[in-house]
């Protein structure tokens, strides 16, 4: 709401000024000129105090801003009676100020629901039913029943036989997790299977998940504020404008000069080129599904060296897949999948919904299953075109089959096995993993093209996975078993070097995002916790933007520098003009709106920018195709 607030005082600062200078004009024209100094005045004075008050904020923050010169000229100029100049002023000024408000804005506004997944009630029993209550009301011992599909509220333990929930947003663990009864269930985890009941033992604000939440709020509050890329140059260019405007006055003995000085060196290339070429970036940036909060995120991206990424759903897609299928029998491998799938159609377990999108996939026509019945976390049976058929774990296909439990390779670190019985004979397995992203290690050679020198792997699956799922990828380390708050110490330790950019899809990524220069959250499918405490969301599943995000970040910045040593340099010889006599104040605020409007030409060539991966036709259509595969395929 303040925000929203400072955006609307912007806005009628510049409709102010601009209707101010329109209006003066106009009884200019109609020979009302008394009419038309007050009118200026009146456009004046609301952007001149403004400007006052955030100078005045600035000088106590201990910086010294281009907004001074600004102030300079508006002031000299009603001083000595050049209200045209001045009114011309404050519409460039606080046009300056509103595009660099709205830059900001804009992208905030794209996420502005924060930490969404934060539950705000619970179901408590009492007195022999149920009860909707706050989570403050929640205390330790209290029984709690967590419905399908919901996130849980505080920690504690399973109160029933079993319950399956997904803790990767959490862990990093892609795969569901089934917990026996008097385990431990993490707050912020999401029930994946039937409803279950749990038995607090922590109040809400002292679970996992508010930990989690006061992390992202430290640590968001704890980074530095970026410096506008303008005020670089502020210092040296007001030095050299209040040289020039004293010269001129002190050898001529003309103020005009002096404010015709002033009004020529009103920083508008700094002002407005800047910002202008930087929300061409955003504007770009989000055209391939990068979405960048700000200026600042997008010019601290320019400037990153050193990456951090986490595994589940980053490195990897982070939903399990058919890998392998292994027949037992003789029996095909489609006639396995399609056995299996019919049968979990009745499941909402991750698992069964991926083994049916990988028979879909091939084409599979799948009938419906009949006397269906489910053990949560276990598997599932029934009956498929009369064969009666199960699938689930291996001791679980062998109970329910009459069978004794194969002998089975060893999987994979990371892997899970699901049997299928079918008329009391086992049939096969499919092995089941979070596979590498198509194309991950392109991604990385890109990124290093990019100048991004160091590449390491954060995650808190187990090392073994880790370094299988990463093996060839060239990375140059590798941080296992981690905790968010071992997350954010790792990032912390690797910003002594340089820049950190921190790339998560989970809550758990959520409170390294915050701590890094930049963090980059996969927002098409993470939660909603990384997204927020991230300053840039891929909005497209797919990590390989992340590059043509870093890229579009460098050529806007280089722009914006482009523009604004050319919209300095023109000024600078417009400064020495005036001081010599060849220009009044009116005539030096058109040559500033000429330099401006052939500067701004220059800073929208951003939203020009093609990233080398997307240049051509061909790369673009395929990576349109690689975009709507996976949607179709999961549809």
């Amino acid at each position: 709401m303040e925000q929203t607030g400072t955006d609307r005082f912007k806005t009628a600062i510049l409709l102010l000024a601009a209707a101010g200078l329109i209006a003066g004009l106009g009884f200019t024209f109609a020979d009302q000129p008394g009419i038309a100094n007050l009118v200026w005045i009146a456009g004046i004075l609301p952007a001149l105090m403004a400007l006052l008050v955030e100078i005045l904020r600035s000088l106590r923050s201990g910086e010294v801003g281009l907004d001074i010169v600004a102030a300079l000229s508006m002031s000299a100029a009603l001083a000595f009676g050049e209200t045209l100049a001045a009114a011309v002023v404050a519409v460039m000024y606080s046009g300056g100020t509103f595009l660099e408000s709205f830059a900001e804005g804009r992208a905030r506004r794209e996420m502005r629901d924060l930490l969404s997944r934060v539950p705000r009630t619970a179901a408590r029993y009492r007195s022999g039913g149920l009860e909707d209550v706050p989570l403050d009301e929640i205390a330790p011992g209290d029984r709690l029943l967590i419905r399908q599909g919901d996130v849980v509220p505080v920690d504690g333990t399973v109160a029933s036989e079993a319950a399956f929930v997904d803790t990767s947003a959490l862990t990093g663990e892609s795969l569901p997790v089934r917990l026996v009864g008097g385990a431990d269930a993490m707050s912020g985890s999401t029930n994946a299977g039937e409803a279950f009941d749990l038995t607090a033992t922590r109040p809400a604000r002292d679970s996992t998940y508010a930990g989690i939440v006061r992390l992202v709020e430290e640590a968001q509050a704890s980074k530095a504020p970026m410096s506008r890329l303008a005020d670089r140059w502020s210092l040296g260019f007001l030095a050299v404008t209040v040289a020039i405007a004293f010269a001129a006055w002190w050898f001529t003995g003309d103020p005009i000069r002096a404010v015709a000085v002033l009004v020529v060196a009103t920083p508008c290339p700094l002002i407005l080129a800047v910002p202008v070429a930087l929300v061409a970036g955003l504007s770009r940036a989000a055209h391939f599904g990068v979405l960048i909060k700000g200026a600042g995120p997008l010019e601290a991206m320019a400037r990153i060296h050193t990456l951090i990424l986490d595994k589940t759903g980053t490195l990897t897609d982070g939903r399990p897949r058919i890998v392998s299928i292994d027949s037992r029998g003789g029996m095909d491998e489609d006639e396995i999948l399609r056995l299996a799938a019919t049968l979990e159609q009745a499941s909402k377990h991750p698992v069964a919904q991926a083994i049916v999108t990988a028979a879909k996939a091939r084409g599979l026509v799948l009938p419906v299953p009949t006397d269906v019945s489910e053990v949560p976390g276990e598997g599932v049976l029934g009956r498929v075109e009369g064969r009666a058929v199960v699938v689930g774990g291996e001791a679980f296909v062998a109970g329910r089959a009459g069978l004794s439990a194969a002998d089975t390779a060893a999987l994979p670190a990371g892997s899970v096995l699901v049997a299928i019985a079918v008329d009391g004979r086992l049939t096969g397995h499919l092995v089941m993993a979070d596979p590498l992203r198509e194309g991950a290690g392109l991604t990385l050679e890109a990124l290093r093209r990019e100048g991004i020198s160091r590449i390491l792997l954060a995650t808190g699956d187990r090392a073994e996975v880790a370094e299988r799922v990463t093996q060839g990828l060239g990375l140059d380390g590798l941080r296992s078993g981690l905790t968010p708050d071992q997350k954010v110490l790792l990032v912390l330790t690797e910003r002594k070097n340089g820049p950190v950019m921190m790339v998560g899809d989970g809550v758990n990524d959520a409170p390294a995002l915050a701590a890094a220069d930049v963090g980059v959250a996969m927002g098409a499918r993470g939660a909603a916790a990384s997204a927020e405490a991230a300053d840039v969301v891929l909005l497209v599943d797919r990590i390989d933007r992340l590059g043509s995000g870093i890229e579009i970040a460098r050529a806007s910045g280089r722009i914006a520098v482009e523009s604004v040593v050319a919209g300095i340099g023109l000024s600078v010889l417009g400064m020495i003009a005036a001081a010599c006599g060849y220009l009044t104040p009116v005539q030096g605020a058109l040559l500033q709106e000429a330099i401006d409007v052939a500067v701004i030409l220059n800073a929208l060539r951003a939203l020009r920018i093609m990233p080398r991966e997307l240049a051509t036709p061909a790369t673009v259509d395929a990576a349109s195709r690689q975009t709507e595969l996976p949607e179709a395929v999961t549809s």
